[in-house]
């Protein structure tokens, strides 16, 4: 593998969002900066980024509440697709959600995006029988 998997250091900030800006994962209504300020609150062992040298080339957030796992923020750099960074990422998220001993990982996916729902389900992942419920807690619409 020619790339390394690392926990996010702060250092990283600017490279990751920039990623996840070019990889159409920010949304108006989230601030980047704030979401990984909250995740170095959280379980920051579990926020991940694929590197080779200095530049970062992915990232995946997860979390457990003891029962359950997420995974957020999954990128990787689109002139390395291919490469499995995405799937590296992915399997060491779950590698340490496993030793924390949660028993299931889940995320959420944007309905309309096909292509990406395509990669989670070659990884292994399933549509699951249930409705995602959400509200806001913040201001944001």
């Amino acid at each position: 593998m020619p790339f390394t998997i690392r926990p996010f250091a702060e250092r990283d900030t600017a490279a990751v969002i920039a990623l996840w800006e070019a990889r159409g994962l920010t949304r108006p209504w989230n601030d980047p900066a704030a979401d990984i300020a909250a995740k170095l609150r959280v379980q920051p062992e579990l926020f991940l980024v694929a590197e080779e040298g200095d530049a970062i080339l992915g990232s995946v957030m997860a979390g457990t509440d003891g029962h359950r796992g997420w995974l957020y923020y999954l990128a990787s750099a689109a002139s390395r697709a291919g490469e499995g960074i995405g799937r590296a990422l992915v399997a060491e998220a779950e590698a340490r959600l496993v030793e924390l001993g949660c028993p299931k990982v889940q995320l959420m996916v944007r309905s309309e995006n096909a292509e990406v729902i395509g990669y989670y389900r070659a990884l292994g992942y399933a549509d699951s029988d249930v409705v995602v419920l959400g509200k806001r807690l913040d201001a944001a619409p």
